[in-house]
C-alpha cells in the first residue's frame, strides 16, 4: 500500500462510509438507491460520466454522438448531499485495514462495493490484444469510428485492388449481441451510406464483412430461434457469417483461424468475450471463472467483512443460473437496486433480502426493422421486435436531453439512412 498515506480529500463523517468502485449500471444504481441520510457515499470511477454501453456500437458506426450516451455523475447528483465523486482508479485494497489505494491517495471505507464491471477478454493472446480493436468504452468506440473512416479515406486513394481490400474489409470476432449489432450496422452502412460518400469505389462489391463465431449459433445466450433468425438477417444483408470457427492469431494484416484459413484485413473488431476487472488485494479464493468474485445471495464476498460485489464482476449462482447470471445491464441494475435497498434496511434494523434475478428477457437488433426479442414465454422478431428494442433502450438512457437527441438521430437515420456524424475527430498532440 501507499507508504505516504496521503488521503483523498473527503470530509470526515460520523456515518458509515460506503465506497462504490465503478459507476456502471450496478454501481450507479446502488449510489442512487442507498440512503445518504444513513451513509456517507463515495463513488469512484476512472471517468466522470456514466456510459450507456449497449449503444457503443452506434457511436462506432457514426449513428450517435458520444455525448448522447454518456451522463456526468456530478450533474446526476446535483443538489444532493453526502455523496462524493472521485475520478480516479483503485489500484489496490488492504482488506484488513479497510483502505483503498488510488493515484489520488488512500481512501478508508466501512463497506466496499466492487462494481468494476468487465473488460474485453482476449483469452491470453497478447498479439490479438495488441492488434485488434475492442469496444468496451466510449473512447474505444470513437477510436473504432476514426479507424474505419480513416481507412476509407486511404482506400479511395489506393489504386492497388489487394491493398484496398485490406483497408475496406472488416472482421468481427464474437457472435454475441455486440458482434451481431456491429455487423448489421456495418452492413447497412455498406449498402446505403458508403456508396454515396465514396462513389469512386465499388463499395458494395469490394467491402466484405465477416462475423466469426466459435460456436455453432449466434447469440448463444438467447434462444436458438433468435440465433438462427439473426444469422438469416445478417446473411441477407451480405455479411459472411462463419460459425464453428475460432480465431487463433492476428498480426495486424492477416487473421488466422484454427483450421489454417486466413482473411487479409487491417481491422479486426474483438467482441468475443469479457473478463472481470479486478484490482490487487481482492481475495483470490473468491475469484472464479471469468475473473468474477463469488458472492452469497446478499452480494457479500464470503469470508471478508464489509466487501460486496455487484454487476458483471459478481458471480452469484442460482438454481436457474448455476453458471452465474448473464452479464447484461438488467442483471447489474437489479443487483445494484437490491443491495442499495438492503443497506437501507440494515440502517433501520431490518433484515436484508436475498437477491433473485427477474429475467425480463433479452433482445438484439440487426438493422433497420430487424431485431430479435426473447421474452420468458415467447419469442418474436422483425419490425415489432425492433420497435421494442428502440423503446427499451431509449427509456434506459439517462437524461431527457440525451433521450431527445437519440430519438431524433434514430428518426433521421430511419428516414434516409444518412448518419451525419461521419467525421474524424482526433485529439491534438502536444509538442
Amino acid at each position: 500500500m501507499n507508504t505516504r498515506k496521503t488521503k483523498i480529500n473527503i470530509p470526515k463523517s460520523e456515518l458509515p462510509r460506503v465506497v462504490i468502485v465503478g459507476g456502471g449500471f450496478a454501481g450507479l444504481k446502488m449510489a442512487r438507491k442507498i440512503s445518504r441520510k444513513h451513509y456517507q457515499v463515495v463513488l469512484i470511477d476512472r471517468y466522470n460520466f456514466h456510459q450507456f454501453q449497449p449503444l457503443f456500437y452506434q457511436v462506432a458506426m457514426a449513428g450517435l454522438e458520444p455525448s448522447s450516451i454518456v451522463f456526468p455523475f456530478r450533474k446526476l447528483f446535483h443538489g444532493e448531499e453526502n455523496i462524493y465523486i472521485r475520478v480516479t482508479e483503485v489500484t489496490e485494497v488492504d482488506l484488513a485495514a479497510k483502505e483503498l489505494e488510488t493515484p489520488l491517495g488512500c481512501c478508508d471505507y466501512d463497506h466496499l462495493i466492487v462494481a468494476t464491471g468487465a473488460d474485453t477478454n482476449f483469452f491470453g493472446n497478447e498479439q490479438i490484444a495488441k492488434k485488434s480493436l475492442p469496444m468496451k468504452s466510449v473512447s474505444e468506440a470513437l477510436y473504432l469510428r476514426n479507424t474505419i473512416l480513416d481507412d476509407y479515406e486511404n482506400a479511395v486513394s489506393t489504386p492497388d485492388y489487394e491493398e484496398r481490400q485490406e483497408l475496406v474489409d472488416i472482421v468481427i470476432v464474437g457472435g454475441g449481441p455486440t458482434g451481431v449489432e456491429l455487423a448489421g450496422a456495418l452492413a447497412e452502412m455498406r449498402i446505403h451510406v458508403l456508396p454515396k460518400d465514396y462513389p469512386e469505389m465499388n463499395v458494395k462489391d469490394e467491402m466484405d464483412i465477416y462475423l466469426i463465431q466459435a460456436g455453432d449459433i449466434l447469440l448463444a445466450g438467447m434462444s436458438e430461434k433468435s440465433g438462427r433468425k439473426a444469422e438469416k438477417y445478417l446473411t441477407d444483408l451480405g455479411v459472411k457469417v462463419l460459425l464453428n470457427t475460432r480465431v487463433t492469431d492476428y498480426d495486424g494484416q492477416v487473421v488466422t483461424m484454427a483450421d489454417g484459413s486466413t482473411i487479409p484485413t487491417s481491422k479486426v473488431i474483438w467482441a468475443a468475450g469479457v473478463t472481470g476487472q479486478l484490482f490487487k488485494g481482492l481475495p483470490q479464493v473468491a475469484v472464479v471463472k471469468g475473473n468474477r468474485l463469488k458472492t452469497n445471495s446478499f452480494h457479500q464476498v464470503e469470508g471478508v467483512e464489509g466487501l460486496y460485489a455487484i454487476g458483471d464482476i459478481a458471480f452469484l449462482p442460482e438454481a436457474k443460473f448455476p453458471e452465474g447470471h448473464p452479464q447484461v445491464a438488467q442483471t447489474a441494475i437489479q443487483m445494484g437496486n437490491n443491495l442499495g435497498k438492503n443497506f437501507n434496511r440494515m440502517a433501520k434494523g431490518q433484515t436484508p433480502k436475498p437477491f433473485s434475478y427477474n429475467d425480463k428477457g433479452s433482445m438484439a437488433t440487426i438493422g433497420r426493422a430487424k431485431a430479435v426479442v426473447d421474452l420468458p414465454k415467447f419469442h418474436f422478431s422483425g419490425f415489432f421486435a425492433w420497435i421494442a428494442w428502440l423503446v427499451v433502450h431509449l427509456f434506459a438512457i439517462l437524461g431527457a436531453k440525451n433521450k431527445f437527441f437519440v430519438l431524433v438521430n434514430w428518426m433521421s437515420n430511419y428516414i434516409n439512412y444518412n448518419q451525419s456524424l461521419r467525421v474524424i475527430i482526433k485529439p491534438k498532440k502536444e509538442g
